[in-house]
């Protein structure tokens, strides 16, 4: 006799797909929606939740590290919070439910949760592979966010907030962006925690830039110390477009941020520079993979780590150069600042290139803090605590300066150096 017992679910995969049971009569979506929802529950159900097995999630055991869910939280509220940049146009998503009074001249804005209704988001909602965990529980549990379209021709003088707060509970949201020909814009899309209860949070953004786009896109993430934060941001590169995406992450318990970008049209430019903040206990990851599809294009990518305490850190980084994309210019370093014994950091930078006329090139330090640097300030009658946090904040500070903009230079400063005044 044969008996054949069924796969064993973690208390969290357990409370997701109970959670899932429990809401599926109240979600947002037509008949085509609810099928793709059954297809992506049904899914992780098979596949659970990625551990270290899976190559992709080799530093981030997700299994092992999220040991908990929250249930979903109704009667959670939230304090409404000012822009990060004054005169930025704010739309605001509090608990998951999105607001779409206030919009940009020329910006066509509208829910998330409408285009689930009306069907059209049906599309959207599907795994980019056999190992997105993020893409199948926000695809599964997403009730709203904001669709952005941005005209040809469209020039937005003040940034635009995408700002999502939340205080208990889950949260999943989406943000899909269309950026038509020639447009130009600063985004910021930015997460923070609205009380000390736990949130599981995830959210995906899809950001399409059609040809001779210029988009500045800013993702703050500064969830509660007991916070799980499941980003994805998907990108597609139009001909001569160009991208600067930032990402700062300051604050969650554990944090999985996910860049894929495509460059598919020649002439096409990506920078990418990201601050990762880390102190306590937390766990941390930013995964990035760009593929060069064409010719003539380039790409820049640095990512600067400080990390305190216990905390652990990842940065999994992958340039693949396609057969037929010569001339590409593709460049990556990842430089950390290990201040604790205690701390960890884990970095994996990847190239695969299969065309022959390209520079590609990859790169990645840890290091202390220079003590002679230190030894200079604290001579000078500045305090220890002080001069560590005044060199820390200079090996950031590069990063942030290459905006050009001051009022967002100044405010992301200003989120760096609230950090470090808790944390150095």
């Amino acid at each position: 006799m044969n008996m054949q017992t069924g796969k064993t679910l973690s208390v969290a995969e357990t409370a997701l797909c109970e959670a899932y049971d429990h809401a599926i009569g109240e979600l947002p979506g037509d008949g085509a929606v609810l099928a793709a929802r059954d297809t992506l529950i049904s899914d992780f159900k098979d596949a659970g939740l990625p551990t270290r097995r899976v190559e992709a999630w080799h530093y981030t055991d997700l299994k092992a590290l999220l040991r908990a869910v929250p249930a979903f939280d109704a009667a959670a509220s939230v304090a409404k919070i000012g822009p990060l940049v004054e005169g930025s146009t704010v739309l605001s998503v509090a608990n998951g439910i999105a607001d779409a009074r206030a919009a940009a001249d020329g910006v066509t804005v509208r829910t998330f949760a409408e285009a689930l209704s009306d069907g059209t988001a049906a599309a959207g909602l599907a795994a980019r592979d056999g190992d997105d965990a993020i893409g199948r529980i926000n695809g599964a549990f997403v009730r709203d966010g904001f669709v952005l379209d941005v005209p040809a021709g469209t020039e937005l003088e003040a940034p635009l907030e995408i700002q999502t707060i939340q205080n208990a509970g889950q949260t999943h949201t989406r943000f899909p962006a269309t950026f038509g020909a020639s447009t130009k814009a600063t985004v910021i899309e930015r997460h923070v925690a609205g009380g000390e209860n736990a949130a599981f949070v995830t959210t995906v953004s899809d950001i399409a830039l059609a040809d001779g786009a210029e988009i500045t896109w800013i993702i703050l993430q500064a969830q509660g110390v007991a916070d799980t934060h499941l980003g994805q941001i998907r990108i597609t590169l139009g001909t001569d477009a160009k991208l600067r995406l930032y990402i700062v992450n300051a604050g969650g318990k554990l944090v999985r941020q996910e860049i894929h970008v495509v460059v598919a049209g020649e002439g096409s430019d990506l920078t990418l520079r990201g601050i990762n903040l880390l102190g306590g206990e937390t766990h941390t990851d930013v995964t990035f993979t760009v593929g060069h599809d064409v010719p003539n294009t380039t790409s820049s990518e640095v990512i600067r780590n400080v990390i305190f305490d216990r905390a652990r850190g990842v940065f999994q980084g992958q340039i693949r150069v396609a057969p037929d994309a010569q001339k590409t210019d593709a460049k990556m370093s990842c430089n950390t600042l290990l201040l604790s014994d205690e701390a960890d950091f884990s970095a994996k930078p990847e190239l695969e290139i299969f065309a022959d006329d390209v520079q590609c090139g990859h790169g990645a330090t840890v290091i202390d803090i220079d003590h002679t640097q230190l030894f200079y300030l604290m001579a000078r009658g500045i305090p220890e605590n002080k001069a560590r946090a005044m060199l820390v904040n200079a090996f950031v500070a590069e990063i942030v300066e290459e905006l050009e903009d001051e009022p967002l230079v100044e405010a992301l400063e200003g989120v760096v150096a609230a950090w470090l005044e808790k944390h150095a």
